[in-house]
C-alpha cells in the first residue's frame, strides 16, 4: 500500500486543526432584585396556608346549584362564588378568606338569607 504526499498533507492538516480546537469557557452572573426572594416566600406561604370559605348550598342536582349560585350573586356580589363538585354533591362555596375572623364576619351577613350556611376549611389538593 502506497501513501502519496497529498494524503500525508491532508492527514497532517486535519491533525493540526484538531489540536487548535478548544471548548469555549464562560461565566454567567445572574443578578436579581432581592424582592423576588421575598415574593417567592410569600407565594409559598399562601399556597400552604389554610383558607376558609362559606358553604351556602349543597345538592346532587347541578342545575339547582347553578340556580342557587345565581340567587346568591343577586343578593351578595362582594365575594367570589364557585360551584365545587365533590361526588355526588354540588356545593356552592363563597369567598376565599385568609383568616377565620374574616370568614365569620362574612358568615354573619350571609346567614341572614342562608340559615344553613357554614364556615368550612377545605383541603388544599392543588
Amino acid at each position: 500500500m502506497k501513501i502519496n504526499k497529498k494524503t500525508i498533507y491532508l492527514i497532517l492538516l486535519g491533525f493540526s486543526l484538531t489540536l487548535s480546537i478548544n471548548a469555549q469557557e464562560g461565566k454567567i452572573n445572574v443578578t436579581q432584585d432581592s424582592d423576588i426572594d421575598k415574593l417567592l416566600e410569600y407565594k409559598k406561604d399562601i399556597k400552604t396556608s389554610k383558607t376558609y370559605t362559606i358553604q351556602v348550598y349543597n345538592s346532587t342536582d347541578p342545575d339547582k346549584a347553578k340556580r342557587e349560585k345565581s340567587n346568591f350573586l343577586n343578593s351578595y356580589n362582594e365575594w367570589k362564588v364557585e360551584i365545587v363538585w365533590n361526588t355526588p354533591n354540588y356545593k356552592v362555596w363563597v369567598g376565599n378568606f385568609a383568616t377565620r375572623l374574616e370568614a365569620d364576619r362574612a358568615w354573619v351577613k350571609i346567614r341572614k338569607k342562608y340559615m344553613n350556611a357554614n364556615v368550612i376549611q377545605p383541603r388544599l389538593d392543588k
